[in-house]
């Protein structure tokens, strides 16, 4: 029997979203599911259809839609919770959701002629985004004619919009601007790119534009947005308030947090009936050596998900206010989420020495959560040697970027 969560049924002139806690047990509830395709989507290096589908009927792709489209609207908190709660079954499942949330979120920081292209035909439109500038443009009235191609567009497969970085172009062709260029995906050519040892099923493949027309109104200027200023006219609608590159980095440690509860789980589950080998302990759970690994685990998972939580409560708090967070405030935001991969990381280490060589059998969801979060944790924006020095350079207030996404 299939198992599914409830679908939203939300009429968004008269009803409230779910709550946060709702989503996250809609979540919970795909569990079996979710996990039971988990091997069947990294073969296919694609999250199964049948998946997808019970995400979209659990409304758990319209977390960042505006409620004027019958999205859900909700928080950086939330958006967080509901990734780590799907990867506590998948991984590779969390992350097509993640970023997919995400990219849903962008198009809430455009212009409502934009947003009513994406989310008015469609509340359950999905964004694919890659935002480095690897096109070429030329200017023409009223857009721009766009040529280029985009790696690692996670959920390529499943996407019907697509946000991509562009070069904004003169009328002279000179590059006087950077932006985010929102395409359909029917205008976009497909590239299976994505041959990989973790994230298998996030199908992050290549989108190639072939001197595609897109519209003014369907580009925003990336440095302006860098500081909160956005193009959307809703601005009392909090979530679109919220600081970008913080929303954009501290959403990939969503998942996460949801695998490394799940490693931790599993290992416990098995330590009272696995034996220790070529040692007197039938069980593990028995050795105090093993006691103090699960402990240390633990504690790794623990601080993660305080700093991670400390991160979205800031983003939510400014939002909520008005606020746009200071470069100091963004920058320990960005440090806060290489931490937290950093944490989790080092926590599945752990769990994969302690639980023994059977942590690397092919049927073990343990081998496919250590190569799904060491792959994670490795995305550019997360990179934690990276954030700790813009950290470290905006606490001691020496000028020198070393990156504009902050």
């Amino acid at each position: 029997m299939t198992t599914t969560a409830p679908a939203p049924t939300e009429n968004p002139a008269t009803s409230q979203a779910p709550t946060a806690a709702e989503l996250v047990a809609r979540a919970h509830a795909l569990k079996p599911l979710l996990a039971r395709n988990a091997a069947q989507g990294e073969q296919d290096r694609r999250v199964v259809e049948e998946s997808i589908q019970a995400l979209t009927d659990a409304g758990l792709f319209r977390i960042s839609v505006p409620k004027r489209y019958g999205g859900y609207e909700t928080s950086m908190r939330t958006m967080m919770d509901v990734s780590a709660a799907v990867a506590e079954a998948d991984g590779g499942t969390s992350w097509v959701v993640t970023l997919t949330n995400v990219c849903n979120w962008l198009v809430g920081l455009m212009p409502e002629r934009a947003q009513d292209e994406v989310f008015g035909a469609d509340p359950d439109a999905k964004v694919s985004g890659v935002l480095a500038p690897t096109a070429e443009t030329r200017k023409v009235e009223g857009g721009y004619r766009v040529t280029g191609k985009w790696y690692y567009n996670s959920g390529s497969w499943h996407a019907t919009w697509a946000a991509m970085g562009i070069p904004i172009t003169d009328a002279d062709g000179n590059v006087v601007d950077q932006g985010t260029a929102l395409i359909p995906r029917e205008d976009l050519g497909f590239e299976e790119t994505w041959f990989v040892a973790g994230m298998r099923s996030s199908g992050s493949n290549c989108l190639i534009a072939d001197d595609i027309f897109v519209p003014d109104h369907r580009v925003m200027s990336v440095p302006p947005a860098l500081v909160g200023d956005y193009p959307t006219e809703h601005t009392d609608e909090v979530l679109y308030r919220s600081a970008l590159v913080p929303v954009l980095a501290l959403v990939l440690v969503g998942p996460q947090l949801g695998m490394g509860r799940a490693a931790l789980d599993f290992v416990i589950e098995k330590a009272p009936k696995k034996p220790i080998s070529y040692t007197f302990f039938t069980a593990q759970k028995d050795s105090t050596a093993f006691q103090l690994q699960i402990a240390e685990a633990a504690r790794l998972i623990d601080t993660a998900h305080l700093h991670a939580y400390r991160a979205a409560d800031d983003i939510d708090a400014a939002a909520a206010a008005g606020e746009y967070p200071d470069y100091l405030a963004r920058a320990r935001v960005r440090s806060d989420t290489g931490y937290v991969a950093e944490c989790i990381t080092r926590a599945i280490d752990i769990l994969l020495s302690a639980h023994g060589a059977g942590s690397f059998a092919e049927v073990s969801p343990l081998q496919r959560i250590w190569r799904d979060s060491a792959t994670g944790a490795r995305h550019a924006i997360v990179s934690p040697a990276v954030s700790y020095e813009v950290y470290g350079k905006a606490l001691l207030g020496v000028e020198e970027p070393i990156t504009p996404m902050v």
